[in-house]
């Protein structure tokens, strides 16, 4: 069975992604209805501006092949693995936590619209744009503009970057930034966003105000992205023995 790796996304077609839901409590959508406005979201605007090819289907078990989208009750379900890890098997696998969400009172069509996007583009989370003062912007599809949102099907998913907002330097006029167009220049945030920066080798978050500030000090990290970043963390868990394809290159784990 041909496995594909990370960084081989979009070269040799779609990447199936398996979406699993074990959550116990409502996601507010019909998972399968839910699956379906991911794909259609994904295709018809998230597609066309970063063209990386994914192919939701859902399941109760993944194939080893696959990549994995799985729903839990919170984060205590995942244990150690985190939000954002690699299988067993070195493929990419997104978590969303539904009661954590809920808790938050956020939808969990957006969390998952969200965590989908940020995946495709950078499944190991170790992609970062330098500006011109030498500051470093985590590759985050969805952080800067995290609280906006738009609706396909009747169901909310969540804003996205553009390219351009990781391209350090001055744009041509009506350069999107992002897909609602809310953004007028790189690096920049929304209200409701925050901004996973590095300085000097030292990570941190940086937010657009007080408020969203003090909703993030709130939330639940474990395992978060923005954690696997930070020099003092693990990382993700790369199974050992295996030759994992990353974005800069092929290494075995320890």
């Amino acid at each position: 069975m041909k496995v594909i790796r990370a960084a081989q996304a979009g070269q040799g077609g779609a990447v199936n992604v398996a979406c699993i839901n074990k959550a116990t409590v409502d996601l507010g959508v019909p998972f399968d209805k839910l699956t379906a406005a991911l794909q259609k979201c994904y295709d018809q605007y998230f597609l066309p501006v970063w063209g990386y090819p994914l192919r939701l289907y859902n399941t109760k078990t993944a194939k080893r092949s696959d990549w994995q989208f799985v729903y839990f009750d919170n984060a205590d379900a995942a244990g150690a693995l985190g939000y954002h890890d690699l299988t067993k098997d070195g493929q990419p696998v997104s978590k969303i936590f539904v009661k954590t969400t809920l808790a938050a009172n956020e939808l969990v069509s957006v969390t998952a619209c969200h965590e989908l996007f940020e995946m495709a583009i950078d499944p190991i989370a170790n992609l970062w744009a330098e500006a011109a003062d030498g500051t470093e912007y985590a590759y985050e599809m969805c952080d800067a503009v995290e609280e906006d949102t738009f609706v396909v099907d009747g169901i909310k998913m969540s804003n996205f970057l553009h390219p351009a907002w990781f391209e350090p330097f001055k744009h041509p006029p009506k350069t999107k930034f992002d897909h609602l167009g809310l953004l007028k220049k790189p690096f920049s945030m929304t209200k409701g966003g925050y901004v996973i920066v590095k300085q000097n080798g030292k990570v941190k978050e940086v937010f657009a105000s007080k408020a969203k500030e003090k909703r993030f000090a709130k939330e639940s990290r474990l395992g978060h992205r923005s954690e696997h970043r930070k020099p003092t963390s693990k990382g993700l868990l790369i199974p050992k023995g295996k030759k994992v394809r990353t974005a800069s290159g092929s290494r075995l784990a320890a």
